[in-house]
């Protein structure tokens, strides 16, 4: 019960902590910190609209979080799911130019099938690197994030270029038939509903099946995975592209949902928030799912903020870095033992009176 109030209360005193300096950042700017926070909450949570702003940009931040999560419980720490959205949603805009597709359902599937792969085999590539050439799997990611974007801006205003896209360069708009429409006439689309499924079905791969036990064992301990003879290479390289896959399908689904076609607003940091949201789940596909709701509110929340109170709408990225740091300390003060600790810094006269209590 202590642990489980520990693996709840650390990310808590986290955000809470940075709303807190975030208030003191803005009133330093001449902003009341109350009416930083009212407005915050307001624009994420306040009403109707507030709300479809906050699951609209929730449902990239699930995806793009497990490309996180799903390769840390492997024992890996990929950052660069910014390429792999960016790559899954450029195979999205792309496919319909090469293949034919039903106008229906059965063509939007195809649609984000083509973004899991596009992004699977770009994170599949620094996991790849990490087993067969000892390269680090966080710079070597990030790296490959950048590679993404530069490929994606490349064919965007090159080979792909739509000729009637003359201020904004961006692929051909894909047909109705072929996009992704919201959740009872809203505006919220249905990559919610694959976001939420996909952190669901994550969550329960990983706790109740082998296959995702033995990444768990890889990730937990490497030299018993070795001594029981599990696959290491293979599992770490399918975790790679199980969770690339996920932030492939985010590009896919802001493509067909969002901006029904590929251009460069698809490059909207959704891949590094990602890499917050997740860490402050702690790599929990299930606990992803609030989370990423609530800094889909703070996202949406940015605009009300220049708005009401003359803040840049980027100031909510310095709530995010706040955020990031705050909870990185967190992990640090949970892997102490205190208890040892104390103990090594009380008296010796102390300390075997605390012994014969413990054993008692």
């Amino acid at each position: 019960m202590r642990n489980m109030l520990r693996e709840i209360g650390l990310p808590v005193f986290a955000i809470a902590a940075a709303l807190l300096l975030f208030g003191v950042f803005v009133w330093f700017a001449g902003v009341s910190p109350i009416d930083v926070w009212a407005t915050l909450f307001k624009g994420a949570f306040g009403d109707w609209f507030s709300w479809q702003n906050t699951l609209q940009r929730a449902a990239p931040l699930m995806l793009t979080a497990l490309c996180v999560a799903i390769p840390a419980r492997a024992g890996l720490v990929i950052i660069g799911g910014e390429g792999a959205l960016v790559l899954g949603g450029l195979a999205a805009a792309a496919l319909p130019s090469m293949l034919p597709l039903p106008p229906n359902v059965v063509g939007s599937f195809a649609l984000c099938v083509a973004g899991a792969i596009a992004g699977g085999l770009w994170i599949m590539l620094a996991g790849w690197l990490r087993q067969y050439r000892g390269i680090n799997e966080t710079i070597s990611s990030l790296l490959l994030a950048y590679i993404a974007i530069g490929v994606f801006k490349h064919i965007v205003e090159g080979p792909l270029r739509d000729p009637a896209s003359l201020n904004k360069p961006s692929t051909r708009s894909l047909v109705d038939g072929l996009q992704i429409g919201g959740i009872g006439g809203s505006d919220v689309h249905w990559g919610l509903v694959i976001g939420v499924l996909a952190c669901l079905l994550s969550g329960i791969w990983l706790r109740v099946t082998a296959s995702g036990f033995s990444v768990r064992v890889v990730g937990g301990n490497p030299r018993t995975a070795q001594l029981v003879g599990l696959p290491a290479t293979r599992l770490i390289l399918a975790a790679c592209g199980l969770g690339g896959g996920f932030a492939g399908v985010a590009g896919a689904v802001e493509v067909a949902a969002v901006h029904t076609n590929a251009n460069a607003s698809l490059i909207a940091g959704y891949g590094y928030s990602g890499i917050l949201v997740s860490f402050i789940a702690r790599h929990n596909p299930i606990a992803i799912i609030p989370v990423a709701i609530l800094f889909g509110g703070f996202g949406a929340a940015g605009s009300l903020l220049q708005r009401r109170l003359g803040l840049p709408d980027a100031s909510v990225l310095v709530l995010q870095g706040l955020a990031f740091v705050l909870i990185l300390a967190s992990e640090g003060l949970r892997m102490i033992d205190w208890k040892t600790l104390m103990k090594n810094r009380m008296p010796q006269a102390v300390q075997p009176r605390l012994t014969k209590e413990s054993a008692s």
